[in-house]
C-alpha cells in the first residue's frame, strides 16, 4: 500500500456524535489510474490509520476491512465519482466472502502481492469473478503458484522502478495476447509515462501527469493569456459587468460552456439563459464567478488530463469553503487553489505561468511554493491527496481549524467536483 496522489477525504461515521473523539473519523486517500491519453480510468483507494501517520503500517486486515466498511457507509460511487475503484484485498476478505458488500460493477479486487495463491484462495476468485468482480494483482512478480490466477486476471500492476526496460519488455511481450489489462505503477514523469506506453502499457498510476515537463522559452498562447487575465478579473474586488461579459463572449468555448453549467439543475432556474449578461444578472455575482471560473479552467485545461483538471476544481473549492475559517478571502482562496495545477494545466513554471497576471502578492507568493499564511489551506488538501495525515494535522492544529470541519469541507469540495464536471465535458 502507498501513499496517494489524489484525493484524500476524512469522512464522519453517521454513527458518531459530535464531540466524540478522532475514532469517527475515516481516513483514506484515493490515486488515479489513467488511461493512454491522460483519461481517468479507476481510482485505488487507501487506508490510513489517522492523522498520525502517512503511510500504511499495522494490520492488513484492519486496512482492508475498514475500507470495506467505508465503501458501505459512505457508498463506493461517491468515494470514487463513480469511476472503477481498486480496493486492496487480503486472503480472507476474499475466501470470507467480506468483498461482496462491494457493487462488482465498480469494484476491481486487487490481489495483494503478500497473499498466497492456495486452492482455496483460486475457487474464491473464480466464484467473484462469476458474480462480476474484476481481479487484480498487485506488484506483480513471478512466483510459484501465481499461475492460476494469471490466467482469471483482469490487470497486472508491475512496478515501474522495480524492473529496468528489457525486464518490463520481457512482461509486457509475454501477455500480449491475453486478456489483460498492465498497469505501470509509480510512473513519476513525462518521459517515464512515453516509455512505458511504447513497452506496451496501456494504464498508469503514479505522479506523472502533475509534473509537466518544462520547456524552455515557451510563451503563453495569446488565447490562454485572455482566459487567465478573465479569470483574475472574475475575482477582482470590483466587479465590472460590461467588461466581464464583453471577455467572455470573445471566447466562443468558454460561453458555450458557461451557458451550459447555468442552465443545469444545479442552478435550478425557472427559464433558460441565451446570453452572458443574463447568466451574470439571474445568477448572481457570487455564483456566476464560480460557474464561469469552472468554463475557464475546462478550457485551459484543453490537451490535458481531466484528472489536473478535477484535482483544481477539488483543490479551489476546498480553499474556498474553508477560507472563512483561516481568515482569509474566499475569493482569492479558489483562484489559489484552481491556479496551483497551472504548470500542469500549462506545462510551464509557476512563475512563467503567472508572470503576466496581476495577482495579489500573497497569493503570487503562495502560488510559488512560499509557507505563508495564504499557502496554508492549499498545503493541507496537498497533504490530504497524499494521504499525509501528521501534516494535515499539524496545519490544522497551527490554524487552529477544526478536523471536523476541513474534513467535511473536502468531502464537499470533491461532491462539488464531480457533480460540476459532469456538466464540462
Amino acid at each position: 500500500m502507498r501513499c496517494a496522489q489524489g484525493t484524500g477525504v476524512t469522512a464522519r461515521s453517521e454513527a458518531c456524535q459530535p464531540g466524540e473523539p478522532d475514532p469517527c473519523f475515516r481516513y483514506y486517500a484515493r490515486q488515479p489510474i489513467l488511461g493512454a491519453q491522460g483519461t481517468l480510468y479507476a481510482y485505488e483507494l487507501l487506508f490510513r490509520r489517522g492523522p498520525e501517520e502517512n503511510f500504511f503500517r499495522g494490520n492488513l486486515e484492519q486496512a482492508t476491512n475498514t475500507t470495506l466498511d467505508n465503501a458501505v457507509l459512505y457508498g463506493l460511487e461517491r468515494m470514487t465519482g463513480g469511476a472503477l475503484a481498486f480496493i486492496n484485498c487480503t486472503a480472507e476478505a476474499l475466501t470470507g466472502q467480506l468483498v461482496e458488500v462491494l457493487p462488482p460493477n465498480l469494484t476491481v479486487l486487487e490481489i495483494l502481492e503478500t497473499v498466497d495463491p492456495t486452492p482455496e484462495l483460486i475457487a474464491a476468485c473464480h466464484r467473484l469473478k462469476a458474480h462480476g468482480f474484476r481481479l487484480a494483482l498487485d506488484d506483480f512478480n513471478w512466483k510459484p503458484g501465481i499461475d492460476p490466477l494469471i490466467k482469471i486476471a483482469n490487470y497486472i500492476k508491475i512496478d515501474f522502478k522495480q524492473f529496468n526496460s528489457a525486464e518490463r519488455r520481457a512482461v509486457t511481450e509475454r501477455f500480449r495476447d491475453r486478456h489483460v489489462k498492465l498497469i505501470a505503477e509509480k510512473v513519476e514523469t513525462g518521459e517515464e509515462f512515453e516509455q512505458a506506453r511504447k513497452e506496451g502499457f496501456t494504464l498508469f498510476q503514479g505522479y506523472y501527469f502533475c509534473r509537466p515537463v518544462l520547456i524552455e522559452n515557451r510563451d503563453i498562447p495569446p488565447n490562454r493569456l485572455t482566459q487567465l487575465r478573465l479569470l483574475q478579473q472574475l475575482h477582482a474586488p470590483e466587479f465590472d459587468v460590461r467588461k466581464i461579459a464583453a471577455l467572455v463572449q470573445q471566447d466562443a468555448a468558454i460561453t458555450y460552456r458557461l451557458l451550459r453549467l447555468v442552465n443545469s439543475p444545479i442552478y435550478m432556474l425557472r427559464s433558460d439563459i441565451s446570453s452572458v449578461r443574463d447568466a451574470l444578472f439571474l445568477v448572481g455575482e457570487t455564483a456566476f464567478r464560480r460557474v464561469a471560473t469552472l468554463a475557464i479552467a475546462s478550457s485551459l485545461n484543453v490537451g490535458q488530463p481531466a484528472e489536473i483538471l478535477r484535482m483544481a476544481l477539488i483543490r479551489a473549492r476546498f480553499c474556498e469553503l474553508a477560507a472563512s475559517r483561516a481568515g482569509l478571502r474566499p475569493d482569492e482562496q479558489l483562484l489559489l487553489g484552481l491556479f496551483s495545477l497551472l504548470p500542469a494545466m500549462l506545462r510551464m513554471p509557476m512563475d512563467v505561468a503567472i508572470a503576466d497576471l496581476a495577482l495579489p502578492v500573497g497569493i503570487q507568493r503562495a502560488l510559488v511554493g512560499e509557507q505563508i499564511p495564504e499557502r496554508e489551506l492549499l498545503r493541507w488538501i496537498e497533504a490530504s491527496e497524499q494521504g499525509d495525515w501528521p501534516l494535515c494535522h499539524q496545519i490544522q492544529t497551527s490554524q487552529s481549524i477544526d478536523e471536523e470541519v476541513l474534513g467535511r469541507c473536502s468531502f464537499e469540495a470533491v461532491e462539488w467536483a464531480e457533480a460540476n464536471l459532469r456538466l464540462i465535458h
